[in-house]
C-alpha cells in the first residue's frame, strides 16, 4: 500500500520513523480537531502499534496532545510555537512588511502574503481594512488551486509539485491543466473571487511569494488594474530588498 507520494506506507529505519510521524501530523492537521487512533493508523496505512508508539513520542515532544476523556489526538502547543518561529525568520514577510499598511491604507482594502506549500497555499500575513468584518484569519491553509495566490504560484512551481496540486484538487481544475497552468504562469497578476494576486520574485526570479488584495464589492475593470499596479510595485520592491537581503 502506497500513499499519494508513492512511497512506501510504513517505511523502516530512522528515516522512516521521521516520515511516518510527518504523515500522521498531516493527518492530524487536515481532519477533525480530534481524531481515534484506528482512524489515524488506517488512513496513514501504519499498523495500530506502530501508529501508537509515534503518537506517544509526539505527545512526549508536545507536537500532539491527547485528550484524557476521549483519548482522541490533536495537534499539541509546540506546533505553534514552531510555526511562529519559522514565520519570524521567513525572509519574504521582512522584505514585505515595509509595504503592507502603506498597500492597506491606499488601497482601502484587505491585503494579504502567501505562500506554496506542498499542495496548499498558506496566507501567512493579513493587514485587514477597516471594514475588514470581525474576525481574522491571517494564516488560513487552503487549496492551491481554489485561490489567485495559490493558482499563480503553483503554475510557476516545478513539475512535480504542479501535478500534486492538480492530483490533490480534483474538480478545482475542469478545463486542460496544461492550458491553465501556461495562461496563470504567464499572467502579470491573477483574480478568482474577490482576490487579485501578484507573484513575488526573489533576487534570482525564483518565485517564493504571493501579494493578494481582496477585490471590493462591484469593483470595476478600472479599479482591478489600479490594484494590481500597486501590489506588482510593492512585490518588486519587495524582491529589491530580498536581493540584497
Amino acid at each position: 500500500m502506497s500513499d499519494v507520494r508513492g512511497e512506501p506506507t510504513e517505511v523502516r529505519g530512522t528515516l522512516g520513523t521521521v516520515r511516518n510521524a510527518v504523515r500522521l501530523l498531516d493527518l492530524l492537521a487536515d481532519g477533525s480537531a480530534y481524531q481515534q487512533l484506528t482512524d489515524l493508523a488506517e488512513r496513514s496505512g501504519l499498523s495500530v502499534p506502530t501508529a501508537h508508539r509515534l503518537l506517544r513520542s509526539l505527545v512526549l515532544a508536545d507536537l500532539v496532545e491527547q485528550d484524557p476523556r476521549s483519548s482522541r489526538y490533536s495537534l499539541g502547543p509546540e506546533v505553534t510555537r514552531l510555526s511562529q518561529r519559522y514565520l519570524g525568520r521567513l525572509p519574504i514577510l521582512g522584505a514585505l512588511s515595509p509595504y503592507l499598511v502603506s498597500l492597506r491604507d491606499t488601497l482601502q482594502t484587505t491585503i494579504h502574503v502567501a505562500v506554496l506549500v506542498r499542495e496548499s497555499v498558506v496566507y501567512v500575513d493579513r493587514i485587514d481594512a477597516s471594514d475588514g468584518g470581525p474576525y481574522r484569519d491571517s494564516h488560513r491553509v487552503t487549496d492551491a488551486l481554489s485561490t489567485a495566490a495559490g493558482r499563480m504560484l503553483a503554475a510557476r512551481a516545478g513539475d512535480e509539485v504542479w501535478k500534486q496540486c492538480v492530483a490533490s484538487h480534483a474538480g478545482l481544475v475542469d478545463e486542460d491543466p496544461d492550458r491553465l497552468r501556461a495562461e496563470w504562469s504567464r499572467a502579470a497578476h491573477l483574480t478568482s473571487g474577490d482576490e487579485i494576486a501578484v507573484v513575488v520574485h526573489d533576487a534570482g526570479e525564483t518565485p517564493v511569494a504571493a501579494l493578494s488584495a481582496t477585490v471590493p464589492p462591484g469593483a470595476d475593470a478600472a479599479r482591478v488594474e489600479v490594484i494590481a499596479t500597486h501590489l506588482s510595485r510593492a512585490a518588486s520592491a519587495a524582491g529589491r530588498t530580498l536581493g540584497h537581503g
